[in-house]
């Protein structure tokens, strides 16, 4: 590590944010003839949140202008995007070829736990005197199965393997708790556990019923050199950044940061009084692109980058966030969070400022609406409503 302590502005912050997560003009990927700008940017950003399937198609749409075809060919077609849990025991989207890094640096670990979790539960439930044991078995034949059929819904897969409708009870006593069923919890183990993977939805592309098949077999690196490699990579689309922001983002222990930054030639920054760090390779600031207007989906991977949000959410982080953690639907200009957006029922692109960014601002904003109403279709039945919702998001969808 280099003790350099360069100062890094906000403002060399914000142009970084807008080169690298192509949202200023210009900066977005060109489709060659054998590439997707979707999976580019993609795998520029390391991957996309992917638990609400609308908000993917939105931030693969602001970054690349794409249409919702190109972004199917990316996720289901030409097999360059792959729906995975990956960080914190989320879900992303991110580039095939980058599973096997996110897998054996965090998913592996994760999944370890939630077969420990589900075979207690199963014990708890009086399934089986031996929940390990229990879902060894079943989890090999509902895989067996899925190889019979090459690809399936949860409901199929229950009705070739029974035992999937075992039901285990979740938060017992409370109101939201009560019995389910096994097997959506099983096929998010076998998921996590890069023994299956998410297929196309069932109904349009704001649909959450996918259908599984089996993953690709793929040599996973050991944990210690994906996590270095995973660091690298966030640092070249995220830094500079603070270790506590790198840790939130990934999950890990401060033991695990630490081991994981270590085997990168990185330098020390200072960012406005907060110790950072950046690659060492990566430390020529960036031409300020010229001011840039962006409508970003809930659970953008820009909007939750960080941990450390302030110096591009400012005091909006109440009317934005949901009480979990999670942000809605955010309005930006020139690289900080100036407001939100929500689809009111008629298909209109409400906005609201959220302070007052100049009349510039304000026009290209509205120009962003109008272009994302365009590109969601004109009709009311499509409606983009974020899985959590926010303060702001709910007052403006009415």
């Amino acid at each position: 590590m280099r003790s350099s302590n360069r100062p890094v502005s906000v403002a060399e912050r914000r142009a970084r944010l807008a080169a690298r997560h192509h949202l200023a003009p210009g900066t977005g990927p060109v489709a060659g003839p054998v590439t997707n700008p979707v999976a580019d940017a993609v795998t520029d950003i390391i991957g996309l949140h992917g638990t609400d399937p609308a908000s993917v198609y939105l931030s693969a749409w602001a970054r690349t202008g794409a249409d919702r075809a190109a972004i199917e060919r990316a996720l289901y077609d030409e097999g360059t995007l792959v729906r995975m849990l990956g960080m914190r025991r989320t879900v992303f989207v991110v580039p095939t070829g980058l599973v096997p890094v996110v897998q054996a640096a965090c998913t592996d670990q994760i999944a370890e736990k939630m077969r420990r979790d589900l075979a207690r539960r199963i014990e708890e439930s009086g399934i089986a005197a031996d929940g390990a044991n229990w879902l060894k078995e079943v989890g090999e034949a509902t895989v067996q199965a899925l190889a019979g059929r090459g690809s399936a819904t949860g409901a199929e897969l229950a009705r070739d393997e029974p035992r999937l409708r075992a039901q285990i009870v979740y938060a017992a006593g409370k109101s939201y708790g009560g019995p389910v069923n096994v097997t959506t919890r099983l096929l998010t183990l076998l998921s996590a556990e890069g023994l299956i993977v998410r297929g196309r939805p069932r109904g349009g592309w704001t649909s959450s019923q996918f259908t599984w098949s089996a993953a690709p077999d793929q040599p996973r690196p050991p944990a210690a050199a994906a996590r270095a490699e995973l660091a690298r990579r966030w640092l070249h689309a995220f830094g500079p950044a603070a270790h506590a922001d790198l840790r939130w983002w990934t999950g890990w222990t401060g033991g695990q940061v630490r081991q994981a930054l270590d085997q990168l030639e990185i330098a020390e920054v200072d960012l406005g009084g907060t110790a950072g760090v950046m690659l060492a390779a990566d430390e020529d600031a960036p031409p300020a692109a010229e001011p840039w207007a962006a409508l970003l989906p809930a659970l953008d991977p820009t909007a939750m980058g960080w941990r450390d949000r302030a110096w591009y959410v400012g005091e909006h982080a109440p009317a934005l966030f949901d009480r979990s953690g999670n942000i809605g639907p955010t309005a930006w200009w020139d690289g900080r969070i100036v407001g939100g957006w929500a689809q009111r029922e008629d298909g209109e692109i409400a906005v609201r400022l959220l302070e007052d960014a100049g009349s510039g601002a304000s026009a290209a904003i509205a120009a962003e609406a109008q272009r994302l109403r365009e590109w969601i279709g004109l009709s009311p039945k499509t409606r983009i409503t974020p899985r959590f919702r926010t303060p702001l998001e709910r007052e403006l969808a009415g």
